[in-house]
């Protein structure tokens, strides 16, 4: 009789935590599913200026409190649109990320706005051994000739920043920015405003250029003289050049004008005699 009657108590307390975490189990499924969004994510590494198509986007849930601004839900949103930054596998894809609605593929995709894009030949020296990659910024210097100050002077040579924190596009072909490796390459390309393009195409007419690593936080301008042969041996700095005397005003003096001539005549008045002139 006793144990009969443990017997039941055991299959009740067995069906009532069946019941409990069949409940709980639902109220966990329905509480996670309206707390999740799907967000479309890449499915494989994607690299700057590359067009998107449908196989390369898949979506995940996501929890709806960590949701970055600008995700997307339905991968068919995605469909031609060019990345204006690398994307790494199950990475979301954000609007920030993707140029503008239109845009074609390739290095145009990735250039600000009102900026440009110029290319300048480099070697092993001029391009920083390599180490001037798609995403650094560089300074460029550009060794020419001072401009003649008097027919009787020499013209001295004279190395000068003329352009400062540039960012560098691409080398070669290549534009990931996720690859860290030098690279010896015979062309970079530069995006500047449209002045600095102006400046540029005329500094590597003029002379030589080279490009200056610099460090990519570094928002610091300075503003230099440039080297030239004297400041870099140390020797005496030519005499300055004396400014002109101001000039004075000269008074001119006229000559006297003189009397012009008159006619006179003499008047006998009696015994008294005068002259009348007119």
């Amino acid at each position: 009789m006793k144990n009969s009657r443990a017997f039941v108590m055991l299959a009740i307390a067995l069906l009532a935590g069946l019941a409990a975490v069949v409940f709980a189990s639902k109220w966990l499924l329905q509480t996670s599913s309206g707390a999740t969004v799907p967000v479309a994510v890449a499915s494989d590494d994607i690299n700057l200026g590359q067009p998107i198509n449908e196989t390369m986007i898949r979506t995940v849930s996501w929890p709806k409190d960590s949701l970055p601004p600008g995700t997307f839900a339905i991968p068919k949103d995605l469909d031609g649109r060019v990345v204006r930054a690398s994307l790494t596998r199950g990475e979301p894809v954000l609007e920030s990320k993707l140029a503008p609605v239109g845009t074609k593929g390739g290095l145009s995709a990735v250039i600000g706005d009102g900026h440009r894009a110029i290319t300048v030949r480099v070697n092993d020296v001029v391009g920083v051994a390599g180490f001037a990659l798609p995403g650094n910024y560089v300074d460029v210097i550009v060794n020419t000739q001072e401009p003649e100050k008097k027919a009787d002077t020499q013209q001295q040579s004279i190395s000068k920043i003329v352009l400062e924190k540039i960012l560098v596009l691409a080398v070669a072909q290549q534009v990931n920015r996720d690859d860290t490796a030098p690279k010896v390459v015979n062309a970079v390309t530069l995006e500047v405003t449209p002045e600095q393009a102006e400046k540029l195409d005329l500094a590597r007419s003029v002379g030589t250029l080279s490009l200056v690593l610099r460090n990519q936080v570094d928002d610091n301008k300075l503003m230099t003289d440039g080297a030239t042969k004297q400041t870099l041996l140390g020797g005496p700095l030519p005499p300055p050049v004396p400014l002109p005397e101001p000039a004075h005003p000269v008074r001119v003096k006229y000559a006297e004008r003189a009397p012009a001539k008159r006619n006179c005549i003499g008047v006998l008045s009696g015994v008294t005699g005068s002259q009348e002139c007119f």
